[in-house]
């Protein structure tokens, strides 16, 4: 079995973004050698692959999952992290948010929770004066970049949290939620608060300010290979090379790099991590689950750490083919 094959007969959400961004882009773009990145846009929400993420799998057990009150939750987690991953996890597997059952699930949520400071500790709780309803984002730029990146892919995007994390930007281009008491900008921070804005931009349109934010975010990243200290040229974390699903809030190169392929800007800064990527993939094509971040979620994904991994092979395979078109 081929790997595109081992990632058609999966998960409909793994066969719906394998049709997305490996099938259908090998049919008409990579052919002329102009690759763009597929996004949801380009697929129509009636596609029967598409339709099935909500009713089978991996979607439809996240669905399932969700408490009355909107929430979703995991024994000895903050509401605010099991709700957020979960809700992540939804984006990232590519589900229709104009699908009856899914716009419910996002309804009962921010219509049901908030972010409450109470007591010095934000979590999400019942709405209260003062509290800022769930797509508003609380205070940590880690945690409003995936707040931000909800409300544009389900359609609630939120200018005024997309403003704040701009004002938030440091003076090095990236972000952290240490800041202001560090001046230096985080990975980790950075990639969560570029996605949340890519994903904005894509629900309301390019703005001048966002634009040059994500930019000078980018640079942030690129300027350091995507994952070498820019004083020493050393790797500045280890498990950056590790490839993990989900991220929660952790980067790593595929992470980043996919990123890149989804705001379609190759840059030649790319092409250690590329490397490295290609240097990953196992004899049968595949690509291994180094980490999975998933202690927040109600349930596992699905995968084991140190096997195969569909959703690294996934990701992996159409990094390199937007990367490589011709390869």
């Amino acid at each position: 079995m081929t790997p595109l094959d081992w990632l058609l007969e999966s998960d409909p959400a793994i066969r719906w973004q394998t049709m997305r961004d490996l099938v259908k882009s090998s049919q008409s773009s990579v052919s002329e050698g102009t690759i763009q990145p597929f996004n949801d846009s380009t697929i129509q929400p009636a596609s029967p692959d598409r339709a099935r993420i909500p009713r089978e799998g991996l979607g439809a057990r996240v669905l399932s999952s969700q408490e009355p009150n909107g929430s979703w939750l995991r024994t000895d987690e903050p509401t605010w992290a099991s709700t957020l991953v979960t809700m992540l996890l939804l984006r990232s597997i590519g589900i229709d948010p104009a699908d009856p059952t899914v716009d419910a699930a996002v309804v009962r949520l921010e219509t049901s929770l908030c972010w409450d400071d109470h007591p010095g500790f934000w979590d999400l709780r019942p709405p209260t004066p003062g509290g800022n309803p769930f797509f508003e984002g609380e205070e940590e730029p880690c945690i409003n970049g995936g707040v931000l990146a909800l409300g544009g892919y389900f359609g609630r995007p939120s200018s005024t949290l997309a403003q704040r994390l701009i004002s938030q930007q440091l003076e090095d281009g990236g972000w952290n939620c240490d800041a202001p008491t560090s001046s230096r900008s985080s990975f980790h921070t950075t990639i969560c608060v570029l996605e949340g804005l890519l994903e904005y931009e894509r629900s309301v349109g390019p703005a001048p300010e966002v634009v040059a934010a994500r930019a000078r975010g980018e640079e942030y990243l690129l300027q350091r290979n995507l994952f070498r200290r820019l004083s020493t040229g050393e790797v500045a974390n280890a498990e950056f090379l590790e490839l993990a699903f989900p991220p929660r809030y952790h980067y790593d190169i595929l992470r980043a790099l996919d990123y890149f392929r989804a705001a379609n800007r190759a840059d030649p800064r790319l092409s250690e991590a590329i490397g490295i990527l290609k240097s990953r993939r196992q004899p049968g094509g595949h690509w291994l689950l180094d980490i999975a971040y998933d202690e927040a979620l109600p349930f596992p994904v699905g995968e084991t750490v140190g096997g195969p991994s569909r959703w690294n092979t996934l990701r992996a395979l159409r990094v390199l083919r937007w990367y490589e078109p011709q390869a």
